[in-house]
């Protein structure tokens, strides 16, 4: 059963509702501030100084923090499309199982209040395994995909096939969870989608892959150059299943600004708590800077951080 809906669900009579937050920073999910500055980027680029045109879609919402940061994409005249479960029966035992192991949490009513929070007016809400996708969404219509849905690997074909289904021409897809030791599943889908050479690398960060089904070679060049004047990003260059590939490590990048709510909190009230990170992703290379920062002579840290930097160029 399925359900596409741009109006809200209404809380039942004697549930609360859930709690509104005051601030980006307590919406649950993971969305790194470095991948922020690189969905931007994406999202705000000009190809031959317009704007590339098409809707933006997200498989797999958890509780909005991504589809939130979104929505101040969108432009006049395009559509944001959610597609998630939510609260629905999976449509398999695996998919069960994995929805009662990570996303136990996961409502329809939390996603809504935390968007609401922050935008207007919902986007389209599918309420649906992600596999009606294609057949929900326009072919060719989104330049912006973004999908962090299932970890199945059968699923995440199916994803991944669907994207190509409504991917405008020129579009970025963003996969999360690319090199998760706890998603081989999504490693599996989307690296066998690179290596039949159907899917086209452009750049990866430590959490997200981003791609295109056209050609890279614009999007990297322009990338290439814009990351030579950040010292906030570390790059590479890689050769992977005959593919460049830009390779972007954090060195202390400051996102944009957040999404400011709509309703603020009062002034001089306490500020609420950070929302729940439900499970860490911890930054790749933070737990040995620290070690050796706090263990080794100073003349030792900074060779091994100009070894580093040397590998990574």
């Amino acid at each position: 059963m399925s359900h596409v809906s741009q109006a809200p669900v209404t809380t039942p009579d004697g549930e609360p509702a859930p709690p509104a937050p005051t601030a980006y920073s307590q919406v649950k999910g993971w969305f790194s501030g470095y991948d922020q500055v690189l969905f931007d980027w994406f999202l705000t680029r000009r190809t031959g100084g317009e704007e590339q045109p098409g809707d933006l879609l997200e498989l797999g919402a958890f509780m909005g923090k991504s589809a939130i940061f979104l929505g101040g994409y969108l432009r006049e005249g395009e559509e944001f499309t959610v597609c998630d479960l939510f609260d629905s029966p999976a449509p398999d035992d695996s998919n069960l199982a994995e929805m009662q192991d990570s996303y136990s949490t996961l409502t329809r009513r939390g996603f809504e209040t935390n968007y609401l929070a922050f935008r207007e007016a919902l986007p389209t809400v599918i309420q649906a395994p992600t596999s009606v996708v294609a057949d929900r969404v326009r072919p060719a219509s989104c330049r912006f995909v973004h999908i962090d849905a299932s970890h199945l690997y059968e699923h995440v074909v199916q994803d991944i096939a669907s994207s190509r289904v409504v991917a405008a021409p020129g579009a970025v897809v963003v996969f999360d969870d690319y090199r998760s030791e706890h998603c081989p599943g999504v490693a599996a889908a989307v690296w066998g989608a690179v290596a039949t050479g159907e899917l086209h690398l452009i750049c990866v960060s430590a959490s997200k892959l981003y791609a295109t089904w056209d050609d890279p070679a614009p999007y990297q060049a322009e990338l290439l150059t814009w990351l030579e004047g950040r010292r906030d990003l570390w790059h590479g260059v890689d050769l992977v299943a005959g593919q460049s590939l830009v390779r972007i490590g954090d060195e202390g990048a400051v996102p944009p600004a957040p999404p400011q709510p709509l309703r603020p909190a009062p002034e001089g009230a306490a500020p609420a708590p950070a929302g729940h990170q439900p499970g860490p992703r911890p930054r790749a290379g933070v737990a040995w800077r620290k070690l050796a920062k706090d263990l080794l002579p100073p003349v030792v840290t900074r060779a091994i951080v100009a070894w580093r930097r040397r590998r990574r160029g």
